[in-house]
């Protein structure tokens, strides 16, 4: 049995947090999922470069600013 693809990870807990609602309209949705989404991607990626943040970066296909940026913002780093 294999696991279910990113995007139906992502579709099905849309879809959670659409029921949790039960009626109540969203707001900064967008916002809300990049940040969800964006600082477990860059702990993992992190982690898997052993704190390289130049290959994390290459990675990510970021520049090494913006993803220092980004770790700070998340609480990712020391600033």
């Amino acid at each position: 049995m294999s696991s279910p693809s990113l995007p139906d990870s992502v579709k099905a807990n849309i879809e959670a947090y659409f029921s949790d609602l039960d009626g109540t309209d969203p707001a900064n949705m967008h916002d809300m999922l990049m940040r969800v989404v964006e600082k477990p991607l860059l702990e993992v990626v992190m982690h898997r470069a052993q704190h390289n943040q130049s290959r994390a970066a290459q990675w990510l296909g970021l520049n090494r600013n913006t993803l220092r940026k980004k770790l700070l913002e998340h609480g990712l780093l020391d600033g």
